[in-house]
């Protein structure tokens, strides 16, 4: 999900298109506090690591 959202950043970035810049930003910081939460050790959505 981070990955995913990063190249949303870029390909917003550099075609201009403002709709992927944002759904870029909401996929990397969903997919950062996802990997927060499986880090310290909360089960996210039934599983203990979130990969």
């Amino acid at each position: 999900m981070i990955v995913l959202g990063v190249i949303l950043l870029i390909v917003g970035f550099v075609v201009g298109i403002p709709i992927l810049w944002t759904i870029g930003v909401i996929l990397l910081l969903i997919g950062l506090v996802l990997w927060i939460l499986g880090s310290v050790g909360h089960a996210v959505g039934g599983r203990r690591h979130y990969y």
